[in-house]
């Protein structure tokens, strides 16, 4: 069993930056042969995925954040973050991230929902305008 907790959620302005963390923990886990992502439900709406990340560190985007948004990982740490600059108000949500062990398996452009099967509690972001 993997835990994963968000941090870093908060409150900001449209145009200013978060940087979310997320930290796994679990008795002989290896990280770095993890699959890894950050998904978001807004108000009212279905959770979507944002970007994933593979144990080779290649990473993938959505379109809605691509240029905005950087997933990075700190396999020492075992800390997955999600770097957000130029936040808009709909980006506002509870922000979640995802593990699977192995390689990341996409449904272009990430991997689907059902394919995570570790999930956190997440973190709430709010923009305001």
């Amino acid at each position: 069993q993997v835990q994963l907790v968000e941090s870093g959620g908060g409150s900001v302005q449209a145009g200013g930056s978060l940087r979310l963390s997320c930290a796994a923990s679990e008795s002989g886990y290896t990280y770095s042969r993890y699959c890894m992502g950050w998904y978001r439900q807004a108000p009212g709406k279905e959770r979507e995925g944002l970007a994933a990340i593979d144990y080779d560190g290649s990473t993938s985007y959505t379109d809605s954040v691509k240029g905005r948004f950087t997933i990075s990982q700190d396999n020492a740490k075992n800390t997955l973050f999600l770097q957000m600059n130029s936040l808009k108000p709909e980006d506002t949500g509870l922000y979640y991230c995802a593990a699977r062990s192995g390689r990341c398996f996409y449904a272009p452009p990430l991997p689907s929902e059902t394919y995570f099967r570790y999930w956190g509690q997440g973190t709430q972001v709010t923009v305001s305008s």
